[in-house]
């Protein structure tokens, strides 16, 4: 299968495996017609962000909460825009990141006659002289010398959209070099940075909330999950092996991994008894739940939130996406790097951005208290891989105490149908009501009214 393929399988899940919130992703043509300049975003509802995240986010990035809000609009738009030119670009296209305080996004190219494209779809234009193909090639070959031997004094390594190569983070150049002669790549699309950074796992023994492995180490939950009836949660996978069984934050038993891996990846689920109750929010630490409407991928650059039993909320950005990281028990590869800081028993915990879920805590450096660089195991191909689907605030998580007594005047989608060609100004019924749309696009299954805030406004 081929390498854009699989991106675009990691930034939109597949309708089966989860249940996909805001923005929609593939197809959304007509996003460029909407806001041709490029300088506005449809509007985010306030209820729709959690008070402790928008916190957060003043703490850690300087943003007023209208600031985040409006930077959580515009990076939802630019995933949008992204993945729709990724898709018209092909070869050419070399990634996509956002820049300064109002998210702009710039889409690279290899051919300067798409610049011209890219501008109308309201991104700025970057010609370079390497496809994103090109390059994730070169770390595939990477990722496949690290599987055979775990490079020595090479931690991290990953494609630089930016910079338009692949950087190879090594103890010493030689380290580095030595990488690059193993894998037999294209040292010309590499550069080897020293770097002290020694990544590791953030679990550990420690006594505290969020869940205990087996009754001893701690690790934090991700979010919550669902296998047909079997209700769980996913989380890092170095937190469990299958048959591992987990307590609770109080201690009385909750559930046993059913799927693990790591190293490789790192990602797992758990599935939990019925005495626990998924729903589809993020524990906010004293500061507001966050409630989970989708899981549609961020772009480099984009504002992102942690929440972990350790140490609360951090948010940081994006740095890069699909990085390689060499902790002690060997190479993981696909987890995004990101500035949030994070500390032992924050692994399994929560990445989000606005309320899309982005994926688990899997290991860094440095701490919350002088600051470090954390990676996270995306969520949409951890839900592929085991078949899950993410709780959603759409996903009914308790049965009806009682049956309706009169049929709904309309049906369950009213007018609203995915595969419809919205344009802005259109309306449609959903559930009863009725709603406007903002943006034209194409809807797609689980981009229902209610659930997209950002496509469509209830009237």
């Amino acid at each position: 299968m081929e390498r854009t393929t699989l991106r675009r399988r990691a930034l939109v899940a597949g309708t089966a495996t989860v249940a996909v919130g805001a923005l929609a992703l593939a197809g959304l043509t007509g996003v460029a017609s909407a806001d041709p300049a490029g300088t506005t975003a449809p509007p985010v509802s306030a209820d729709s962000l959690s008070p402790g995240l928008l916190a957060a986010m003043e703490r850690d990035l300087g943003l007023d909460a209208d600031d985040a809000r409006s930077r959580i609009a515009n990076e939802y738009r630019a995933a949008a825009v992204a993945a729709g030119l990724e898709k018209s670009l092909g070869a050419s296209y070399a990634g996509a990141r956002v820049s300064g305080a109002k998210a702009a996004l710039t889409v690279a190219t290899t051919d300067a006659s798409q610049t011209a494209r890219i501008t109308e779809a309201g991104a700025r234009a970057e010609v370079v002289g390497h496809s994103l193909d090109r390059l994730e090639g070169v770390k595939e070959a990477l990722d496949k010398a690290a599987l055979r031997k775990a490079p020595k004094d090479v931690p991290v390594w990953y494609v630089d959209v930016e910079a338009n190569r692949v950087v190879v983070n090594a103890a010493s150049t030689a380290a580095g070099t030595a990488f690059l002669k193993a894998a037999g790549v294209d040292g010309s699309l590499v550069t080897v940075a020293r770097s002290a950074e020694k990544p590791r796992t953030f679990a550990d023994l420690r006594g505290g909330d969020a869940y205990y492995m087996n009754g001893s180490g701690r690790c934090s939950i991700g979010f919550s999950v669902k296998r047909g009836t079997q209700n769980g949660f996913a989380t890092a996978g170095h937190c469990g092996r299958v048959g591992t069984t987990t307590n609770g934050f109080n201690q009385q038993a909750q559930g046993t991994f059913q799927g693990s891996t790591f190293p490789g990846r790192d990602y797992a689920w758990v599935a939990t008894n019925a005495n626990w109750t998924p729903r589809p929010t993020v524990n906010g630490y004293g500061r507001g739940d966050v409630t989970v409407a989708g899981s549609t991928a961020a772009v480099v650059g984009a504002s992102v939130c942690r929440s972990g039993s350790t140490t609360g909320w951090h948010c940081g950005t994006i740095q890069q996406l699909n990085t390689s990281v060499t902790y002690p028990e060997g190479t993981i590869s696909g987890v995004t790097r990101t500035s949030v800081c994070a500390e032992p028993g924050d692994s399994g915990g929560s990445y989000i951005s606005g309320n899309q879920a982005q994926g688990v805590t899997s290991g860094g450096s440095g701490n919350c208290r002088t600051g470090g660089t954390t990676y996270f195991q995306p969520l949409n191909p951890l839900l592929q891989a085991y078949g899950l689907t993410l709780v959603t605030s759409g996903t009914p998580t308790d049965p009806p105490t009682t049956p309706p007594t009169d049929p709904p005047t309309d049906p369950p989608g009213g007018t609203w149908a995915a595969g419809t060609a919205y344009a802005a100004g259109a309306t449609v019924t959903y559930g009863g009501a009725t709603y406007r749309c903002l943006q034209a696009h194409t809807a797609q299954p689980g981009w229902t009214p209610e659930a997209v805030p950002a496509l469509w406004q209830r009237v």
